[in-house]
C-alpha cells in the first residue's frame, strides 16, 4: 500500500488524511482490523534509511519541534527512524493511539503544519500493520518520537514528519466513579467495560435524564466536535439492546450534531474519560408514535456512553 505525503494542507485536512489512511474513510464506526491488517507491527515498520536518518530534530518529545535537514531531500521510499525511545508496553494492532506531528516540505525545508500538541485537536487513530501510523511506529512504546520521510508524487513534493507517539487510549471510560442516581437505570460493567443496563420499575420519564457514572479529566466536548465513543443502547419498552459499539467490536466516531438531540445533550459539556448514562424520551429521540419492531419511533431509549476522545470543530 502506498501512502501519499500530506502536501501543503491545513492542519485539519492533514489530520483527516492520516486518520483515514489509504482508505479515505470518515465518520461512523471504526472497523476492527482485519487479520491481514492486524499483522506483526514490528515487521510492518518502514525501514530507517538515508533520508530519515538525515533529519535532525530539535525540541522535546511532546512539543512541536523543528526538523533540520539539507534540502531538497531525496526520498525514494517511506522511511522511519526512531529518534527518541518510549517506555512501557509496546503498541499492539487494534490499539487506539494518540499522536502528534509536525510536517515539513522535503524540497524547501518549510514547515507545512503542526497538530496534535493541543488537547482536543485530533482523534486517536486505530493502528494496524497497514495503517500510516503502523508503518511509522511499528511496535514502539508510548513516548517514542520518529522522523519519517515520505516520497513525493506527481501532485506534491516529498515531506518529512516529526511524529510523537503520545499514548495508547483506553477503549473504556477511565474517569472517577460517581454515586448512582436514585431512580435511574442501573449499570454493571464487565471486565472490559462492556455495560449491562437494568431498567427500573415504573413509567418511562418524559424528559431527558442524565447521570454521570464516571467523570474524566480530559477536554470538554463542545457542540460540533467529532467524538470517539463506546456505547450501548437499550429500549425502555422491553430492555433489549438495539445498538452497541461493544457488540460491533470497536468504538465509533461521529459529530455531536449528527445524533438525536438526547444523545447530543449527553455528549456536549462532558469531559473526555467520562461515562454518561442518559434516558431519552421519544421527543428527544426518534419522535413520537406507535412502538413497533421496524424502527425506534415512540421508544424511550437508554444509553451508556463512554467518551474516549474529542476533536474540536475547526474554527470558521
Amino acid at each position: 500500500m502506498r501512502i501519499r505525503p500530506l502536501a501543503a494542507l491545513s492542519t485539519v485536512a492533514l489530520a483527516t488524511i492520516l486518520l483515514a489512511g489509504c482508505s479515505g474513510g470518515s465518520g461512523g464506526e471504526s472497523p476492527a482490523p482485519s487479520d491481514s491488517a492486524a499483522g506483526d507491527l514490528c515487521a510492518a515498520a518502514a525501514p530507517s534509511g538515508a533520508a530519515s536518518e538525515a533529519v535532525t530534530v530539535d525540541g522535546e518529545v511532546g512539543t512541536a519541534s523543528t526538523a533540520v535537514f539539507d534540502f531538497p531531500l531525496e526520498i525514494t521510499e517511506l522511511q522511519s527512524t526512531e529518534v527518541a525511545k518510549g517506555e512501557g508496553d509496546p503498541v499492539e494492532a487494534g490499539d487506539f493511539v494518540q499522536y502528534a506531528l509536525t510536517a515539513f516540505n522535503a524540497e524547501t525545508g518549510e514547515q507545512v503544519g503542526s497538530l496534535g500538541y493541543t488537547a482536543g485537536e485530533i482523534l486517536p487513530m486505530q493502528i494496524s500493520a497497514d495503517s500510516p501510523l503502523g508503518q511509522i511506529f511499528g511496535c514502539a512504546a508510548p513516548g517514542s518520537r520518529f522522523a519519517a520521510a515520505f516520497p513525493g508524487t506527481d501532485e506534491a513534493p516529498g515531506q518529512v514528519y516529526v511524529v510523537d507517539f503520545q499514548s495508547i487510549v483506553p477503549t473504556a471510560a477511565w474517569g472517577e466513579e460517581q454515586e448512582p442516581v436514585e431512580g435511574m437505570p442501573t449499570v454493571e460493567l464487565a471486565k472490559d467495560g462492556d455495560p449491562t443496563i437494568t431498567l427500573p420499575d415504573g413509567d418511562a420519564p418524559t424528559e431527558v435524564q442524565l447521570a454521570p457514572l464516571k467523570v474524566g479529566d480530559g477536554p470538554v466536548v463542545a457542540s460540533g466536535d467529532t467524538v470517539l465513543v463506546q456505547y450501548t443502547g437499550v429500549k425502555w419498552s422491553d430492555g433489549t439492546v438495539f445498538d452497541s459499539s461493544w457488540e460491533s467490536g470497536s468504538p465509533a466516531s461521529f459529530q455531536t450534531t449528527g445524533v438525536v438531540p438526547g444523545f447530543q445533550q449527553a455528549l456536549e459539556g462532558a469531559t473526555v474519560g467520562s461515562q454518561v448514562l442518559v434516558v431519552i424520551p421519544p421527543a428527544a429521540g426518534y419522535g413520537e408514535g406507535e412502538i413497533n419492531d421496524s424502527d425506534l419511533v415512540g421508544e424511550t431509549l437508554v444509553f451508556v456512553i463512554d467518551i474516549l476522545a474529542t476533536q474540536h470543530a475547526a474554527a470558521q
